[in-house]
């Protein structure tokens, strides 16, 4: 709704775009509450939105300025009606989707910034939520998303999506990044919630709707494509009833999504188009071999050492060399796992990375050494990041004490 509005008003009218959308749900608490919810709600919101904008249009027409590259037609009462059905229609919700994802994107905002207003304008994600989900205030929240707003409107209208060359392949590059950012802090954030499933939808929601635009339905956009999907079809074995993580290790595999996983894989198949190779690709390949195998001792670890030997190349990461280490020790062992981590440079990044103390914790366990994992197990709780992270660091340290209490009885009974 804000998306075809702004495309309507202009994007130096965007606050107006979003009072109208304001309006309109207003107008649905007030409706709904006594005739009951439609059974299209999306489609009533839209007739509702589009009826207040042919309003706004008629009253405000002389005092203000709307887009300019629709002219005359919102100008005279004639055209105004037929051409805001016209920008109503499905199609073109989709391309102003496509315009504000672009424009949200835009390269004099940092990259924290546009996955807030994408957050913000696209999904609809208020400020609350968004500080929630990125562990920070609502008012450096609020602040991000008022610069990035007025990066919007000091661009006049919304980003062209016939442009071509290098702004339309920067501005691609920054929008899968955002979307890529967008996925991952559902998935992988360290809010109280293990997982943000409006976080991942949204993201693969986004992706999807760049499939559409054949511009930007690229290999490396069905690469990221393919790694949600193969990630989201775990999802259903990631958590336990309470909402607590579940290893990889111990997960059932027979609840992991068949159809997300097929998708995954044929969108991968359709990125091996041409010669790019990003890190989605890789990324994605990895995915792969993980819903391919039927458990984590027949997983071909030999293959995913490999892939990450080739991410590194790509984007040189403390975090993936950290995951490369993991995946050196089920193919060779903790021993060489751990000299795998031991070797890692730029450890600095990781002293806030409770995983990367875990990791250590995990591999000095699976070598007896108890008192190790239980210190690295330790540290990782000092810098645990939410409740659910604590839980699980919790649990591991138990872990570790019961063994203990196991090893000093059978050397008493020895």
């Amino acid at each position: 709704m804000v998306a075809a509005l702004t495309r309507v008003f202009g994007v130096h009218n965007l606050a107006l775009a979003e009072d109208v959308v304001q309006d309109a749900l207003c107008r649905a608490l007030e409706v709904w509450k006594f005739r009951g919810v439609p059974d299209n709600p999306s489609a009533w919101l839209m007739t509702a939105a589009k009826h207040r904008a042919l309003d706004v249009l008629r009253r405000e027409r002389t005092a203000r300025t709307f887009a300019p590259e629709l002219g005359r037609l919102l100008e005279s009462e004639w055209t105004a009606a037929p051409t805001l059905q016209s920008l109503f229609e499905p199609s073109a919700i989709r391309d102003d989707e496509l315009r504000m994802m672009f424009s949200c994107c835009h390269p004099r905002l940092p990259e924290e910034a546009q996955v807030v207003l994408v957050l913000n304008l696209l999904c609809g994600f208020g400020t609350q939520e968004i500080a929630k989900a990125f562990l920070s205030s609502r008012a450096a929240i609020e602040k991000r998303i008022s610069r990035g707003k007025k990066a919007l409107a000091s661009a006049k209208t919304l980003f062209d999506l016939s442009s071509s060359g290098s702004e339309f392949e920067g501005r691609l590059v920054a929008v899968q990044r955002a979307i890529y950012l967008l996925f991952n802090e559902g998935y992988h954030g360290a809010t109280e919630a293990a997982v943000r499933v409006e976080l991942c939808d949204e993201a693969l929601r986004l992706a999807r709707l760049l499939l559409q635009h054949a511009p930007s339905a690229v290999p490396s956009t069905h690469a990221l494509a393919a790694l949600m999907c193969l990630h989201l079809a775990r999802l259903p074995a990631r958590l336990d009833v309470a909402g607590y993580l579940i290893p990889l290790a111990e997960q059932d595999r027979a609840l992991w999504d068949r159809r997300l996983i097929d998708e995954g894989l044929r969108l991968l198949d359709l990125s091996a188009a041409g010669s790019e190779l990003s890190n989605y690709h890789v990324e994605a390949a990895i995915a792969a071999v993980h819903a391919d195998a039927p458990s984590v001792e027949a997983t071909r670890w030999g293959q995913i050492v490999a892939l990450y030997d080739t991410l590194l190349s790509l984007r040189p990461s403390p975090v993936v060399a950290l995951q490369r280490a993991l995946a050196v020790a089920e193919l060779c062992g903790p021993d060489r796992g751990l000299d795998a981590l031991r070797a890692i440079e730029d450890t600095e990044r990781l002293e806030t990375y409770p995983f990367y103390f875990a990791s250590l914790g995990e591999l000095e366990l699976r070598r007896g050494n108890l008192a190790p994992a239980k210190s690295q197990f330790q540290s990782a709780l000092a810098v645990a990041r939410s409740k659910l992270e604590r839980h699980f660091l919790r649990g591991r340290i138990a872990e570790c004490e019961v063994r203990e209490k196991a090893s000093a009885g059978r050397s008493e009974t020895d």
